[in-house]
């Protein structure tokens, strides 16, 4: 009977928890389509908007660490439903929102709630699960969070010609308030370490992203060798140091820097990192090649990302139970390897003649491939911690990938600026073709820093005990 109850509550947690992720990543994916209509109904250029992704990815990234601290420490149950709130009221601000100042404003707020959310949906359903059936959970919450990426854009586009883009943010408040009332009365209260909040530590990696990633953004628009971005991006790297010397004294660090000696931890989060960076930067710009190189309008261009986004539902799971037998090594390289191909082949081929067919082969071979990487690589970022660790290296990684989407959508904007513009479909399509490119080359790094993950052992039969 016990067996049954614990079987339930972790049922429980593993669909409230993916529901909230499920939310969170719809709200990226909505967006996308929506690019476009923004753009022109706020006359903001690409530089700008980039900013509407930006500004949720930088509130999301500095604050995520601290999330974790502050659900560690007063309760995870109750700091998630808090960042759930917090969410589903910001996505009021973004639809209210009257210029593409007020709607980044917005759209940083959403952040500082989804910091709260998402690093706790992991350590709750981390948590919950041994550590034989964590990879496999994590699979099925990747695959419901690529779910969100399958609809997502097609949602999007759909509501974007149907009612208007301020519509996408108003789905959040239903979905956040059943996720709310479902977290109170079926998820169990936990917590972990009791330290101290980092707040210097905070502060001074919080200053340190916002200057590089300032840096990498301005590029463009200054000039690469001008005052403004040499001195934020050498800020920027002063800054991250600082950062690093300070997690290495302090008595509470947000980051225990003795993570990182853990080649597991260590590979995860930097493969992690570099595979966000193509993911995010081509998700930016795909939507917009459609509509602005190849003609579709945003319904027509969320239903053609369905061969890519699709794959991140499907794949995901098979690929969460294999690594138990595989192990994570294999997944994460072979992944990333046909990412690069995959995305490589579309730089390859992108221009305004170009068919949707072109298209298709190459995203489902750069989804399946991010597909299999990606739950490998938080199954070994997760299993190389301590159970009470999990909320902070669930953090560690939450930042490593956003931080990542921020670095892959500033350098692939910067190389399209520098290699096209928007005031064409050829100019468009120069630009698409060598940021993704950047992006292939971003997949095979990825691919690269998966070498290092320890690989799995096999234990043979001379290895059992004689008594087994």
């Amino acid at each position: 009977m016990q067996e049954l109850d614990d079987r339930q509550t972790r049922n429980w947690t593993l669909g409230i928890t993916a529901l909230a992720s499920f939310m969170m990543a719809l709200d990226g994916q909505v967006v996308t389509t929506a690019f476009a209509t923004i753009r022109s109904d706020f006359d903001a250029s690409v530089e700008t908007l980039q900013w509407t992704v930006n500004a949720y990815n930088l509130s999301f990234a500095v604050l995520l660490l601290t999330g974790a601290a502050i659900g560690d420490r007063f309760g995870r149950r109750a700091m998630f439903a808090g960042g759930i709130f917090v969410f589903a009221l910001a996505s009021v601000g973004c639809a209210l929102s009257g210029s593409a100042a007020s709607l980044i404003a917005a759209r940083a707020v959403q952040g500082a709630g989804a910091a709260l959310v998402m690093p706790l949906a992991m350590a709750i359903l981390s948590g919950a699960f041994p550590k034989e059936e964590r990879a496999q959970a994590l699979g099925i919450f990747s695959g419901v969070t690529g779910f969100a990426l399958i609809i997502g854009p097609a949602i999007g586009g759909f509501i974007t010609e149907s009612f208007g883009w301020r519509w996408i943010f108003w789905i959040n408040l239903p979905i956040g308030l059943i996720a709310i009332a479902l977290v109170f009365s079926r998820l169990r209260e936990s917590f972990g370490s009791s330290a101290k909040l980092d707040i210097p530590g905070l502060a001074i990696v919080a200053a340190a992203a916002l200057a590089l990633v300032w840096g990498l953004l301005r590029g463009n628009m200054a000039g690469w060798s001008s005052r403004e971005t040499v001195g934020a991006l050498a800020t920027g790297t002063l800054l991250a140091v600082a950062f690093v010397a300070w997690e290495l004294r302090a008595s509470a660090p947000m980051v225990p820097m003795r993570l990182f000696r853990a080649r597991a931890f260590a590979s995860g989060v930097a493969a992690s990192f570099l595979f966000y960076a193509a993911m995010y930067g081509m998700l930016f710009l795909l939507p917009q090649f459609l509509q602005a190189a190849l003609g579709y309008g945003p319904f027509g261009a969320g239903l053609r990302l369905l061969p890519w986004t699709a794959t991140l539902f499907l794949t995901a799971p098979i690929a969460g139970a294999l690594v138990n037998k595989a192990g994570e090594r294999p997944l994460v390289v072979a992944g990333l390897l046909m990412q690069a191909i995959g995305l490589g082949w579309i730089a390859i081929n992108a221009a305004p003649g170009m068919t949707y067919s072109e298209l298709v082969a190459p995203l489902l071979l750069a989804g399946v491939g991010v597909s299999m990487a990606m739950p490998a690589a938080q199954n070994a970022i997760l299993g190389s911690v301590a159970a009470t660790e999990i909320g902070k290296a669930s953090g560690v990684f939450n930042m490593g990938r956003f931080l990542g989407g921020m670095f892959g959508i500033a350098a692939m904007v910067a190389v399209f600026s520098a290699n096209g513009a928007v005031d064409s479909a050829a100019s468009f399509s120069a630009g698409f073709a060598a940021s993704m490119r950047v992006a292939a080359g971003l997949s095979l790094l990825g691919a690269v820093a998966g070498l290092w993950l320890p690989a799995r052992r096999r234990v043979t039969l001379a290895q059992l005990p004689r008594n087994a």
